[in-house]
């Protein structure tokens, strides 16, 4: 699909690629001789630069930047594509350039699949882009909107703290990444249709997986997304297109049904409003041509899910990995949250502001481990000019927010976890210090960073009060890998899994 950050491309694809070159070359022989463009290294003919993406993009592209600097220029098949690798350059692009390159690759034309409802979420810079985006930021992810979401948080988190305490007496080494991502997903189940919707909507009450395949789609390297009016053709032999259409139409089908079901108000009287409610409602007061369609309402339940449920699961076991291969900072960290609700059995979001200590490692988790390193991938409106050199219209723009979050010209000790780095530090994550981009910046900064923080910092306050944390028999801090997986989001390649130890919380007395 659209993202850039998927796997580099399958050495066997260069046989169909071949038999395309006539066509290739004949498009290319009507392309614009561009000049005075930045450095970068040089290209193979159709593939371009393809094959120096490898494994996992935003590593191979931090050593090309170490060569070529941190601006580059790039051709990825056909599509020409900006690397910007610095605090500054990002802040060129994301601030000075927001309004020339805050546009997104077109998914109309060519690439048009059955799933319309998808080019709302992802959707080029268009006035209907800037109406939908209003929406959500005034109507669905506002400070206020999240507060009121508060007790969907709490009440998942506690029953995600039971849950690991009946664990905790068989000492089962437990696999957070899999129950964090059964957390988020509750808790945006939730927030979106009222309730849970667990067995619900799929044949095989599959609706988690769904979302991982969503995402597993979106980060999978697409054909068309390189070699645009012939990769269709690639996409269809591979068989990306089929699990495009399956996925996609399948949630088609359970928006429908949620959709369907609060039109016909089929829900217990007692449910809070929720966000279908909100936009339901927002259709109903607009008039004409103005009103939200069904297919509004799928894009914005779309854009939820896959920027909410996985990223925030992937923030928090990256937090308990650094927490378990630095024992002496979970402690200290332990400390804090104990010290301040001390019996009170639980602690709750009021209690977080307090935690100073909780905020500095949220922050140092997201700084190393972004979790979508490179940023969704713009695309430019207009030729502006960056350093001197130019930038035409439909180029590509990734920033690597992972390669900025370990450069040592901003970062003492930049591959250490070091909380403390942000002890009276002003650096934060809202877009506008550049050296710490994990929600990007400008008119493209994730709407729902105040949502997926405030489930973080929740989750992680319990799982510090409740437990401490023991690593399986045999296992020693430095086995713990920290590889990352390819693909749309920085997964951990390999699941933590950690042994709960309870904690009787009304002794506590710190």
């Amino acid at each position: 699909m659209i993202s850039l950050t998927s796997t580099t491309m399958p050495q066997w694809l260069l046989i169909p690629l071949v038999a395309l070159l006539p066509l290739i070359l004949i498009l290319k022989s009507k392309q614009v001789r561009r000049t005075n463009l930045p450095p970068g290294p040089s290209k193979l003919p159709i593939i371009g630069n393809l094959h120096q993406l490898g494994e996992l993009p935003f590593r191979s592209l931090r050593e090309l930047s170490k060569e070529y600097g941190p601006i580059m220029q790039l051709q990825l098949g056909r599509m020409p594509t900006l690397v910007v690798s610095s605090a500054e350059l990002a802040s060129e692009i994301l601030k000075s350039h927001d309004l020339e390159s805050c546009s997104r690759p077109d998914l109309k034309g060519t690439r048009r699949l059955s799933y319309n409802f998808l080019d709302i979420a992802f959707g080029p810079y268009t006035e209907y882009w800037r109406e939908m985006r209003k929406l959500t930021v005034l109507e669905l992810f506002s400070v206020k909107r999240v507060q009121s979401f508060r007790f969907i948080r709490e009440e998942e988190v506690s029953e995600m703290m039971s849950l690991i305490s009946k664990s905790s007496s068989s000492a089962t080494p437990i696999n957070l990444n899999e129950m964090f991502f059964n957390l988020t997903d509750e808790i945006i189940c939730r927030v979106a249709f009222g309730r849970s919707y667990k067995g619900r909507g799929f044949d095989d009450g599959r609706f988690g997986d769904a979302i991982k395949e969503a995402v597993a789609i979106l980060g999978s390297f697409s054909a068309t997304d390189f070699f645009p009016y012939v990769g269709w053709i690639l996409d269809r032999f591979t068989g990306l297109h089929g699990r495009q259409e399956k996925c996609f139409l399948e949630f088609d089908h359970f928006y429908q049904n949620v959709i369907d079901e609060h039109l016909k108000n089929e829900r217990d009287g007692s449910e809070q409003e929720d966000i279908i409610d909100v936009l339901l409602k927002v259709g109903q007061d607009q008039k004409g041509g103005g009103s939200l369609s069904n297919d509004h309402i799928k894009g914005m339940l779309m854009n939820i899910f896959l920027g909410a449920v996985d990223t925030s699961a992937v923030v928090l076991a990256w937090a308990m990995t650094e927490l378990a291969k630095n024992p002496e900072v979970m402690m200290k960290l332990q400390d804090e949250i104990r010290s301040t609700v001390r019996k009170k059995g639980k602690v709750v979001e009021e209690d977080i502001e307090q935690l100073k200590f909780l905020k500095m490692v949220v922050k140092e988790t997201l700084r190393l481990h972004s979790p979508i390193p490179l940023l969704i991938p713009r695309e430019t409106r207009q030729h502006f000019t960056i350093k001197g050199y130019d930038i035409y219209p439909k180029t590509r723009v990734l920033v690597n927010v992972w390669a900025i979050g370990r450069d040592p010209k901003y970062w003492n000790k930049p591959e250490e976890f070091m909380p403390e780095r942000f002890m009276d530090s002003s650096i934060d994550f809202k877009g506008t210090h550049f050296m710490l981009l994990p929600f990007g910046a400008g008119r493209r900064i994730c709407p729902g960073m105040h949502m997926g923080i405030a489930t973080v910092e929740l989750t992680l306050a319990n799982l510090m009060y409740a437990f401490d944390w023991g690593l399986p028999n045999g296992m020693k801090k430095e086995d713990i890998d920290v590889d990352e997986t390819s693909g749309l989001l920085a997964h951990k390649k390999s699941p933590i899994y950690l042994v709960p130890i309870e904690q009787n919380i009304n002794l506590i007395s710190i």
